[in-house]
């Protein structure tokens, strides 16, 4: 594992996954991957991890593992996932300073 400043987790992103480790009894890592597709060329997928691995690329805040593969780091560097409630529902979100473009509901976007 190395460790990764380029990408953040803010304080309420850290929050809500202990809360949801907690709940399910889980390690409070958060892995975000990048993968083709959605309305934009790229989306985001989120997921509790188990561990990390011995690539992955690690920043820690408040307890919280945040973790990424190579590839999803060189497509996030800079940014910083965010936990976000409105009226429209809650989800995590990627502040991404790398995307040219992005979908309406934050989910995917192109570089």
């Amino acid at each position: 594992m190395t460790q990764v400043p380029e990408i953040a987790l803010t304080p309420a992103a850290a929050a809500r996954v202990a809360a949801i480790a907690t709940r399910t009894g889980k390690p409070a890592i958060l892995r975000l991957a990048v993968e083709g597709g959605g309305c934009a060329g790229f989306s985001y997928r989120f997921g509790l991890a188990e561990a990390v691995e011995a690539e992955d690329l690690a920043t820690e805040r408040d307890g919280v593992t945040l973790v990424v593969d190579e590839m999803t780091h060189d497509l996030v560097r800079g940014g910083e996932v965010d936990f976000v409630e409105s009226l429209g529902g809650a989800a995590f979100q990627v502040r991404n300073p790398n995307a040219a473009s992005g979908c309406g509901c934050g989910s995917s976007f192109s570089v």
